[in-house]
């Protein structure tokens, strides 16, 4: 999404991580996607392309926001890395956690929630209202959270992170990201 929002030309190659092409190993030996190659330069951490993108492209997503904004969306960013992410795979995984209960492992993301509804209570979106990194870099983990378990998302009380949600998976960058490449 920060490479289109960015318009930066770029080739996207889809990969099956249980068959990972032996290139993409030579190229980033982490096997993690995504992978960006940029001549000699290759970038394998999602915010870090991320970042490479808005400094690089025409979006003024990143230079648009003060250090404040700026420090505030990337510490968000790095709970939702960090912290949000090791709970949302225990959730999306259960089988792997046979000791949790299912309502355990939901209740473990709702922290997170609580943050980005706090934010979003003062804006349309988490850093102001307009979209920015923060908001591009985290919605796709929330989707995540929410597509596990829809009934269980639509029933919960955050009113504002669900109409965020909506709104970004409604927009024309997300539509844009979602064709296959």
């Amino acid at each position: 999404m920060a490479l289109i929002d960015s318009e930066i030309k770029f080739n996207a190659f889809e990969i099956t991580l249980k068959n990972k092409p032996s290139q993409m190993l030579d190229i980033s030996p982490k096997g993690t996607v995504p992978v960006l190659i940029n001549g000699e330069e290759v970038i394998d951490e999602s915010i870090d392309i991320m970042m490479w993108a808005y400094k690089k492209g025409i979006s003024l997503q990143y230079s648009n926001f003060d250090n404040k904004l700026i420090n505030i969306g990337l510490d968000l960013i790095q709970k939702n890395d960090n912290e949000f992410k090791v709970y949302l795979d225990q959730y999306k995984y259960s089988i792997n956690h046979p000791n949790k209960t299912k309502e355990e492992l939901q209740n473990s993301c709702l922290f997170f929630l609580d943050i980005l509804e706090e934010r979003l209570n003062k804006n349309y979106y988490l850093l102001s209202d307009k979209i920015s990194f923060a908001d591009i870099a985290i919605m796709p983990f929330i989707r995540q959270f929410a597509n596990v378990d829809m009934n269980y998302f639509s029933s919960l009380k955050f009113i504002r992170v669900k109409m965020w949600l909506l709104k970004l998976m409604k927009s024309e960058l997300f539509i844009k990201a979602m064709i296959k490449p």
